[in-house]
């Protein structure tokens, strides 16, 4: 039953304000007891710094609007493969596998949202924008928590053979 496609996700709407699905689906991400207002006020506060500062900067490999941003740091902080613990003959090993596509997007969400809460001393909406900005850049903690999973598939790639 795995894989299947839930109510959730047909029953999803764009965000009001661009108008996409995926920003919608973060939205929902940041968003903590039930508080979507608060969670997208945080989002839309962040993605107005990330304009202010793409309009400020002008670094030629970042796009020149806001959302574009937020993509590209999604699509850059996606991981290709992952390592999943696999038990064998009483020994457990750990596996690279390819992360299916919906994974791949949660875990990209969870990595900036957990990497922007692990600052303390700003507004989250700062934070945000801070973690979404450089992993546009390919820079930042969700890159590299990407970077050490990548790492860790390439350790164990000698168990690839246990992926069925």
């Amino acid at each position: 039953m795995a894989g299947r496609i839930t109510k959730s996700q047909q029953q999803l709407r764009p965000d009001p304000r661009f108008h996409d699905i995926v920003l919608a689906k973060f939205i929902n991400c940041v968003m903590l007891d039930g508080k979507k207002s608060t969670a997208q006020r945080v989002v839309y506060g962040a993605l107005d710094q990330i304009q202010k500062r793409v309009d400020k900067d002008k670094i030629e490999q970042l796009p020149k609007t806001s959302i574009e941003v937020f993509r590209q740091a999604i699509d850059r902080t996606k991981p290709d493969v992952e390592v999943r613990s696999r038990r064998v003959g009483g020994t457990n090993y750990q596996v690279p596998m390819q992360v299916t596509q919906g994974r791949r997007q949660s875990l990209a969400f969870r990595w900036i949202i957990q990497a922007a809460r692990g600052e303390s001393g700003k507004p989250m909406a700062d934070r945000l924008a801070r973690e979404l900005y450089d992993a546009a850049k390919g820079e930042g903690k969700a890159m590299t928590v990407r970077d050490n999973t990548h790492r860790m598939a390439d350790a164990n790639k000698a168990f690839a053979h246990f992926a069925w």
